[in-house]
């Protein structure tokens, strides 16, 4: 299970010898953010190349998640499954 962008890939699959895959998961955090920092002071900060103290998003949070049934014999996955939660 991949996390790294912050955004749920749709690449869900349950490889040839059991294993759960997925580029990336998603994140948990406020979802109108960028990496669940206040929007307007990231792209500030790139706009102007300034230093900017960050301040936490507010709002819709969002629950980026898998659920991966295994088989209890083998402990190999069956099925993997992207869900969001708000």
């Amino acid at each position: 299970l991949g996390t790294h962008t912050h955004v749920p890939t749709a690449d869900e699959r349950v490889l040839p010898k059991g294993t759960a895959y997925i580029t990336d998961v998603g994140m948990t955090g406020p979802y109108e953010g960028v990496i669940g920092v206040n929007k307007e002071q990231i792209i500030g900060r790139f706009l102007s190349n300034m230093p900017v103290r960050f301040e936490p998003a507010t709002g819709d949070v969002r629950l980026s998640a898998v659920v991966i049934e295994s088989d209890d014999t083998t402990g190999h996955a069956r099925s993997i499954q992207r869900i969001m939660l708000s």
